[in-house]
């Protein structure tokens, strides 16, 4: 997002064939999953095998996993995958709505950050798995001056699969830099009051649209193996939490929200209960009229486009249910920037400011 050969210069007093060296600044590097370049096989192919092949992600033993993977679910899913994507492509841009809306995200963190900082500092994005690559924008932050970089993981709750393999790819391309700059990483936000408010304004101005109150709201989040749970990763605690912060911010009891579990793969067991199985349940049990909201994620994206609002919607209806109300991730809302910026400038404490 920046010309690094604008500010680069000489160093005073340097001799004449020192190199030059940009001006010094503070990045901000957002990072979210990732999106295959386009929904044709190949594309989706090479975005899945990076995906599938983590071992954060899938952490079965490589020499089982990786034929199976290579043989068989690279033949079939890209077909599959290829065709949810390109129900919710965004065909004017020729990408998809998670890299339009964190674009999006981007300029708008930007505005906030030369606000309150004037040209201190760099905003820029990542993906964790295909463009624009952790390494590429680390190289083009560092290049345009960076000599400090807050790496911010766009996750709210923590889990090895989301939050940790952005860490570790944000590290390994520090690997390859000759001057490193002095790193830092954002916490998780699951709990910050910002982040819980704009998720009950969203909530609030959804139910004052419907012309029919839901008589339960859905909080759907990203599942994972309940193993990983056992292991000790904190995701699950996290998601509870945010839905416990909602309800008491909404000012609800029990009998009107709940918290489940979606995106389940594999034969193991997940979190439960299954958003998919849950609202034909609610349906089954005469609650016709449900809102889903899925505050794991940052920006609306493959998830919760096709998944919730066509599978995960599907289900409930051929249950029974007549009225569902999907709520639409916080995206680039002035709420949700706010409560990012909030982020940002707590982490960016002693350095600037």
């Amino acid at each position: 997002m920046l010309d690094a050969g604008t500010n680069a210069a000489r160093p005073d007093n340097a001799p004449a064939d020192h190199p030059a060296i940009a001006a010094p600044k503070t990045g901000v590097l957002l990072a979210n999953l990732g999106t295959p370049d386009h929904y044709s096989y190949w594309p989706m192919r090479r975005y899945l095998n990076e995906f599938l092949s983590d071992r954060r992600v899938i952490d079965y033993s490589p020499w089982k996993w990786q034929p199976l993977l290579q043989l068989i679910i690279l033949t079939k899913r890209p077909f599959t995958s290829g065709e949810a994507y390109k129900s919710i492509w965004n065909e004017e841009k020729n990408e998809s709505p998670l890299m339009t809306i964190t674009r999006d995200q981007t300029a708008k963190m930007a505005d906030a950050m030369r606000e309150r900082y004037g040209d201190q500092v760099m905003v820029d994005f990542c993906m964790r798995y295909g463009n624009p690559s952790t390494k590429s924008k680390v190289r083009e932050m560092v290049k345009a001056g960076c000599t400090r970089i807050l790496f911010f993981p766009l996750y709210p709750q923590y889990a090895g699969a989301t939050s940790a393999t952005a860490n570790d790819q944000f590290f390994r391309a520090l690997m390859d830099e000759p001057w490193q700059p002095i790193a830092r990483v954002a916490e998780p936000y699951f709990d910050k009051p910002e982040y819980i408010e704009a998720l009950a304004k969203s909530v609030e101005d959804a139910y004052a649209q419907t012309s029919n109150r839901p008589d339960i709201l859905v909080v759907s989040y990203h599942g994972m193996p309940k193993r990983y749970l056992m292991q000790g990763d904190p995701y699950h605690c996290q998601c509870q939490k945010t839905t416990r912060l909602l309800k008491e911010r909404l000012g609800w009891d029990d009998t009107q929200i709940t918290t489940t579990f979606q995106s389940v793969f594999g034969p193991e067991e997940w979190l439960k209960p299954y958003t998919v199985e849950h609202v034909a349940e609610l349906a089954r049990q005469g609650k016709k009229k449900i809102a889903v909201i899925a505050p794991a994620f940052s920006a609306d994206c493959i998830e919760t486009l096709e998944e919730i609002n066509e599978e995960i919607r599907e289900s409930f209806e051929e249950a029974g249910g007549e009225q569902f109300t999907y709520i639409p991730c916080l995206n680039d809302s002035e709420a949700h920037i706010k409560a990012l910026a909030s982020v940002v400038e707590t982490n960016l404490k002693g350095w600037l400011d």
